[in-house]
Formats: C-alpha cells, sequence, structure tokens
C-alpha cells in the first residue's frame, strides 16, 4: 500500500518511468510518505543513511557507477542544508543527484513552527533545477501543475550534461496513511536531444505522425524569419498547419472562428499535435487544445524548455524548429503516412469559409471596423514592420490580418508596445513602421513619444474608446460596480496634447467617414515627424460589434454544414 498523498505518489511513479532505481533515505517524519513509498516501490532499492551530510556523497558515490538519477531524500528544516556539500559536488562532477527533500506546508514557513525554513531554493545556483510541488487533493489542474513540474525536474537532470535537481514536497498532517493500492499512472513528458541523435526523433515522433489520421501543426509566435513557410510545405501537404501571424501555402489564419463554430466537433479534432513556438494569441484555441482526447502533442523548443501548453504534452524535442522539421520530414518521407485528405480537406474549407465570412462582414463604426479597413488598405501599402498592441489590438489582427504582425506576447503586457514600434522605426532607414494599440497602452507608453530619435517613418493608430473595453467581455465582471472605474481605468483622454509636446503630427476620427479618410491619410502621408491618427469609438459599441462578428458564425453554421 502506498501513502494517501497524491503529490507523493505522482513523484514515486514518475521516479520510476524516468528510470530512478536506487535511493538514499534519511530518517524524519516529514519526509516519511516519501521513504514509505520509495521502499514500497519494487523498482527501487532503498539505502539508509542517517546523517544527511553523508548520504548525499553516498548517493553520488551510486551515481557515478550507474550513471542514471539517484534520489537522496530528507525530511523537513535544516537536514536539506547539509546536502549542500555533496550537491554542489555533484554540480561540478555533472551527476544526475535527485534531491528530495520533505516540507511543512508553505503557509507555515516563517511561523516559528518546528523545523521549518524556506526550502523551496535552499540549494540556489548548485542544481539545475528546483521545483515545489503542490498540494493535489484531487483538483485535475494541480495534479496536471504537479506531474508538470516532476517532469521538468527529472529531464533536466540530463539536459545539456548531467547535475543535480531539487524537489521539495510540502506534506500536510496526517502523515502516516496508506491506504492507496496502486501507484497512478502518470503521463511522462519525453526530451529528446536535439539533431544529434534524429533516430529517436524518427522512432518516437515521427513514427506518431506517420501513422495519424488528424495531424495538425500548430505555431505560435515567433521571430520573423525564425521559421518561413518553406519548412512547412512537406508537413502542410498532410497535415493542418495553424499559424496565428502568418499563412502557410494557401492556408488561412482564420482558426479561432473555426474553433467558436467547430471545436466541439469530434471531426475537426486532430489525433497528433506538434507544437512549435511559443504564445498562441487565441484563449479559445488553447482551452480547445486543453480539451482534446486521446492525442499526442509534441513541441519543439529551442533549448527543449518543457512549455505544456496543452496540458497533455507527450514530449519535447530540442532544436530549431528549421532543423527539426528538416528533420521530421525526412524521417516520414519513407514511412506509409495514413490518408489525412479528408481532415486536411475539412479543415481548409472551414478557414477559407472564416475569411469569407472575415471579409464580407461589414461591421459598424467601431474599433473592429478600423482594423479590417487598415488591413485591406494596407495590402496595398508597404509596411515590413506592422506592430500591434496586446489586448483587444491583437484579437481583432488575428480576424484581418493576413501577415506577420510584431507583438509582445512574452508576457502579454501592455507596456511598451509604443516603446517597442519606435525603437524598431530608429533602426529601420526610410523603411515605414505601424503601430496600432489601444488607449489604455498608449498612455502608459506616452513616454515612447519624448525621444529625439524618431522621424517620420513611424505611423501610430490609436484606438481610444475610453476604458480597456476588453474588460466587457468577461463574463461576470458586468456585475461588478467597480469594473469601469478601477478594472478598465475608464477615463476622457486624447493624445492630442501629448502629440503638440512631442511635435507629433496628430489627426483624428470620430466616425467612419472621417476613420477612413484618416487612414488613406496616414498611410501615404510624407512626414519628418511621426504621424498618430487617433480614432474615438465608443466602448459599448466595440463590444457589440464584436459579439454580433461571432454570433453570425454561430448562426450560420447550419447553412455551411454540408459544405464542411
Amino acid at each position: 500500500m502506498y501513502s494517501s498523498k497524491e503529490n507523493v505518489n505522482i513523484l514515486t511513479s514518475l521516479l520510476v518511468a524516468h528510470g530512478v532505481r536506487y535511493a538514499v533515505v534519511c530518517p524524519g517524519s516529514r519526509n516519511s510518505a516519501i521513504v514509505h513509498n520509495l521502499n514500497e516501490c519494487p523498482d527501487i532499492t532503498c539505502y539508509p543513511v542517517t546523517d544527511e551530510r553523508s548520504a548525499g556523497f553516498y548517493a553520488l558515490g551510486i551515481a557515478q557507477v550507474v550513471h542514471r538519477p539517484v534520489v537522496v531524500c530528507v525530511t523537513s528544516g535544516t537536514a536539506l542544508l547539509n546536502l549542500a556539500p555533496a550537491v554542489a559536488e555533484a554540480y561540478y562532477q555533472h551527476m544526475p543527484l535527485v534531491v528530495i527533500s520533505g516540507d511543512r506546508p508553505e503557509q507555515w514557513i516563517d511561523q516559528l513552527d518546528g523545523q521549518t525554513l524556506p526550502q523551496r531554493d535552499a540549494l540556489g545556483r548548485f542544481v539545475k533545477k528546483a521545483v515545489s510541488l503542490p498540494e493535489v487533493d484531487n483538483n485535475d489542474e494541480m495534479h496536471w501543475y504537479c506531474n508538470r513540474l516532476v517532469n521538468e525536474a527529472l529531464n533536466e537532470t540530463s539536459h545539456h550534461g548531467n547535475g543535480p535537481v531539487h524537489i521539495n514536497v510540502p506534506i500536510s498532517e496526517p502523515l502516516f496513511e496508506y491506504n492507496v493500492k496502486e501507484l497512478p499512472k502518470e503521463r511522462v513528458i519525453q526530451l529528446l536531444p536535439p539533431r544529434s541523435n534524429q533516430s529517436l526523433i524518427a522512432l518516437e515522433c515521427a513514427g506518431q505522425f506517420a501513422v495519424a489520421k488528424k495531424p495538425m501543426v500548430v505555431i505560435g509566435q515567433l521571430s520573423t524569419g525564425e521559421l518561413i513557410p518553406q519548412e512547412l510545405f512537406m508537413l502542410s501537404q498532410c497535415a493542418v498547419v495553424v499559424h496565428e501571424a502568418l499563412s502557410v501555402g494557401n492556408g488561412s489564419t482564420n482558426f479561432d472562428e473555426v474553433i467558436h463554430v467547430l471545436g466541439d466537433n469530434p471531426a475537426y479534432q486532430p489525433d497528433f499535435v506538434l507544437y512549435v513556438g511559443d504564445t498562441l494569441v487565441s484563449k479559445r484555441f488553447k482551452q480547445w487544445l486543453r480539451g482534446l482526447k486521446d492525442v499526442h502533442v509534441w513541441a519543439i523548443t529551442e533549448d527543449g524548455s518543457i512549455h505544456d501548453t496543452s496540458m497533455q504534452l507527450y514530449g519535447v524535442i530540442e532544436g530549431s524548429p528549421a532543423d527539426v522539421i528538416d528533420d521530421l520530414v525526412d524521417a516520414v518521407r519513407y514511412k506509409a503516412i495514413s490518408s489525412t485528405a479528408t481532415f486536411k480537406a475539412r479543415w481548409d474549407q472551414a478557414t477559407r469559409l472564416a475569411a469569407y465570412r472575415a471579409m464580407k462582414f461589414q461591421p459598424e463604426y467601431s474599433q473592429m471596423a478600423t482594423v479590417k479597413y487598415l488591413e485591406e488598405k494596407l495590402g496595398k501599402a508597404i509596411y515590413r514592420y506592422i506592430h500591434y498592441g496586446n489586448s483587444s489590438p491583437i484579437r481583432m489582427a488575428n480576424i484581418f490580418a493576413h501577415h506577420y504582425v510584431f507583438c509582445n506576447r512574452g508576457v502579454n503586457g501592455i507596456d511598451g508596445s509604443l516603446s517597442t514600434a519606435a525603437g524598431c522605426s530608429v533602426v529601420t532607414g526610410d523603411e515605414k513602421v505601424l503601430c496600432v494599440l489601444g488607449d489604455l497602452s498608449f498612455f502608459y507608453d506616452q513616454n515612447a513619444l519624448w525621444n529625439q530619435n524618431l522621424n517620420g517613418n513611424l505611423h501610430i493608430v490609436l484606438l481610444n474608446n475610453g476604458k480597456g473595453a476588453i474588460f466587457n467581455m468577461l463574463k461576470g465582471l458586468e456585475k461588478s460596480p467597480a469594473r469601469d472605474k478601477f478594472v478598465a481605468a475608464q477615463h476622457q483622454t486624447t493624445a492630442q496634447g501629448i502629440c503638440k509636446e512631442n511635435n507629433i503630427r496628430y489627426m483624428k476620427a470620430t466616425n467612419m467617414e472621417e476613420m477612413k479618410k484618416g487612414i488613406d491619410s496616414l498611410l501615404n502621408k510624407k512626414s519628418t515627424r511621426p504621424v498618430l491618427l487617433e480614432v474615438f469609438t465608443d466602448s459599448e459599441e466595440d463590444e457589440r460589434v464584436i459579439k454580433s462578428y461571432y454570433n453570425l458564425l454561430k448562426n450560420e453554421k447550419l447553412a455551411n454544414d454540408k459544405k464542411v
């Protein structure tokens, strides 16, 4: 029988799955559930050592012989600190030591409770990775989080050379319940090395891709030029390629709309996903990925780091996207790839319909109408560098833009969007730089214009509806009387004075005709100073227009069901 503590059982199951076979265990009550599990597990041999200072070196000696991760387990408090000399030695010897420490619940740290000290990062830079597991208590998201943290730590023992890691395990009382018959079957996230081991890629990832009937390649934010469509051409012949920022082949970018209408239809759900790049803009698409069933998700990351956006990651391949995709194409070139034509054709037609609807949709005067008209005109204007601010602007770009979009999606903050575009403009010579952003982003970052380096190649479209209107879209927040004033930062500020004091050419629009004339003028205006068009709209009307667009998609679903 195993411990009743779910985080301890998840940890034990993954230790075995990652090949741990030896553990050095030290006495204590707070780590007793862990020691009990290690002793119960038939795959792990335990060696008791009372002195933690010695125990760490015992584990080091075992690792030197077996050349695989070895556990050293201690209780809470100073017991962990006594491992520091051995851990430092393991770090410089590149030995895969797995330090596991029992800990008191986090709320009792620094509260004068017995054997408590901040253990989470107690071993500092002498470990390659330090994690502290949550107490799970039958919570699915906490279970996923605990699983992910253990996978991250255990993969790190051998990533870029072996080395020690630290897994801290807070455990609440009761400590001595052993009533679980079997360890849980935990999802193991594999980490495959870069191109030096192409056979592993062929065996693992390519093998699953080759037999998939509904494969999909999902591309998050990438640096421009980091991955171009040519590298994906072979995969796009047999897989659906989802790229928010750039069309691939003859594809479209309106995947958010397809998910909105058809996301619960199993015919559109993949059985294999290859995730490339960083953040996705669409929250709906990310939630859809997390809800998929019976799917193998692989990711490509430059440094081998684990980002489990889908919450069901199967493996990570380290390397540049272009290189790994080349290897993957080579690996599947001679395999009998299952027929994917039906799945691909279904998605192609659905995205074409969504793109057609977006093109034909005629929004009334609003921020959405502004972005749609701007993007239509950009097809005839020369802009290589087009920046969108976070929040509402980037979501509308997701609907209407069909070119690469620069956006600070690493953290998704509203700060710095204007400064990033301004910085871009000072090194692009005569090439025009366009920045489209909302009012809170602009006013927060207005000092980007207080700069002697700017010139006439920076063009700005400021969408001003007097608040952070995206908060209007959050269901339930409308019940709070604090929403507009305190959450959405409602205001009556304009950019005219800011532009005057910084010698920025200013234009404004308050209706559809003025907006169109303003955009036409902005895109064609020659100036020695930056030019800004401020488009004033009503936040409630902006909300109504966006909702009408998505409602239209839903209402047209039945009319097009037979076609898709």
